[in-house]
């Protein structure tokens, strides 16, 4: 499920949607392949209680931390918009924080060798105001949503000041959307939405 379209401001334009790249979920995954194993392996070797209390261990294990990272994962979002930087998450007790395109300062991806091999990395944005600075894990192409938050920024600069065209030509904003989708960062579906809202279909 996407990002609810009924959060944005009247005028705001959704530029990315992403959740965390699935890097995320490998440690989750590992931790429950081994409590599995340990299942496993408790049922060849003992009957009895200690078999009933090695489940309800693993299964205590399984919803203190693989479940709740798969929950963090499937509920977060990290929002670009002609506005502003928004991260939402969760299920039942949701939090969310935003910042405004025209408050950022700067914006710093880092990338580890694996996390360059598969696409994914950290986000660090510095801001004005009490948040000051945020990093943003598992995010996917890290450095092509950086270019897009500079991107945004200046645009919103512009139509803040008042100087210049409010919004791209639709041909540069077509451009920019194919190079999005070319890159990972926007999906097909996502691509085809955005050029339908620019293009007025």
């Amino acid at each position: 499920m996407g990002f609810p379209r009924r959060l944005l401001v009247d005028g705001e334009e959704l530029v990315i949607d992403l959740r965390p790249h699935t890097v995320a979920l490998v440690a989750p995954a590992l931790v429950g392949l081994l409590v599995v194993a340990g299942w496993i392996f408790a049922a060849m070797r003992w009957d009895g209680i200690p078999v009933w209390v090695v489940f309800a261990a693993g299964v205590f294990v399984l919803l203190w931390y693989p479940l709740r990272k798969v929950v963090a994962w499937t509920t977060s979002h990290f929002v670009v918009t002609s506005d502003r930087v928004i991260h939402r998450q969760g299920l039942v007790a949701k939090s969310s924080m935003e910042v405004p395109l025209e408050a950022i300062n700067d914006v710093r991806f880092h990338q580890r060798v694996f996390e360059r091999m598969v696409g994914a990395g950290d986000l660090t944005i510095e801001s004005a105001g009490e948040r000051g600075t945020q990093l943003f894990q598992y995010i996917r192409k890290p450095e092509e949503v950086q270019k897009t938050i500079y991107h945004q920024g200046e645009l919103n600069q512009r139509r803040m000041r008042g100087a210049g065209p409010s919004a791209p030509s639709t041909t540069t904003e077509l451009e920019r959307l194919a190079d999005l989708r070319a890159r990972g960062v926007l999906t097909e579906e996502e691509f085809q939405a955005q050029k339908r809202k620019i293009l007025g279909t």
